[in-house]
């Protein structure tokens, strides 16, 4: 009986074989739309080396939506603290789109991004952070946000990108076309382990006065190491920069932050730049 359905089985399989192949050849094509999502917890959130969140941890993801054409957009969010310079707001989100494309091992990606901080109002700040230095006439009230174009190449592991500001870099008055360098790397050592590396260069245009209170001009980097465990990667990664972010109060630094405490605890300060250990778990899904 076993050999009776057995042959009949393989009887069935060579029949129903031409038909199988006719369907896999006519299989529809796969989709040339992708979206991805992506969540993070960082133990404090660094933009291009500057701390964001005082210190304290970040909560951060978004949705990344890709074409096969290379065309792509996406939104990512994190918390922030308003004594990094946005005023009455607690909250990051960017928006950006572009177009990235890849041969053989070189890459190409051309895009724009912007920087929107709901409920940011430069009305709320203290002290002179939106009067420009070298032209007291240049202000900004209202909300503060950031405009940017980037175009970026890639060989294998490493890339090199370029952003500038078409307007007032985050709204501070009279910095239209200041820029960022970003020169990264990340290898692959196996079984889930990674290093990742960093290196950028920020000028401010048309702020500084040459002295160390209103240089905004500097130099970050980053070494660090990951491990991908099921899909999670965990991270560590040392940061720090050459910033002029000193807090003594007779010549305090550009990246010197004020953070402003719960009615009655006055203000609390703290050095920007300063060289921090940055722990992270994180999935794309």
């Amino acid at each position: 009986m076993r050999k009776t359905i057995l042959a009949a089985s393989f009887a069935t399989a060579a029949l129903a074989a031409p038909g199988l192949a006719t369907a896999q050849a006519t299989a529809a094509p796969a989709s040339p739309h992708t979206i991805a999502g992506n969540l993070g917890l960082f133990s404090s959130y660094r933009f291009r080396g500057i701390d964001q969140t005082f210190g304290k941890p970040a909560l951060q993801g978004g949705v990344d939506y890709s074409h096969s054409s290379g065309l792509y957009l996406g939104n990512w969010n994190s918390n922030i603290n308003e004594g990094a310079g946005f005023p009455a707001a607690n909250l990051e989100m960017d928006f950006y789109g572009g177009w990235k494309k890849s041969w053989g091992d070189w890459g190409l990606d051309i895009g724009a991004i912007y920087y929107y901080y709901p409920g940011s109002d430069a009305n709320a700040a203290t002290g002179t952070l939106f009067v420009n230095p070298r032209d007291a006439t240049k202000t900004h009230t209202g909300r503060v946000d950031n405009k940017e174009l980037y175009i970026g190449g890639a060989w294998k592991w490493i890339s090199l990108k370029y952003f500038h500001a078409l307007d007032d870099y985050f709204s501070l008055p009279g910095t239209k076309r200041s820029h960022y360098w970003d020169l990264s790397g990340t290898y692959d050592l196996g079984n889930g382990w990674g290093v990742v590396g960093h290196v950028g260069s920020f000028k401010l245009k048309g702020w500084s006065t040459g002295t160390d209170a209103t240089d905004g001009d500097y130099t970050d980097w980053k070494i660090g190491v990951t491990k991908d465990i099921n899909g999670w990667v965990f991270g560590a990664a040392y940061i720090d920069t050459n910033t002029k972010g000193s807090c003594n109060a007779a010549n305090p630094g550009f990246y010197c932050f004020a953070n402003q405490l719960p009615a009655g605890a006055g203000v609390k300060f703290k050095d920007a730049g300063r060289s921090i250990l940055v722990l992270s778990v994180s999935k794309t899904f």
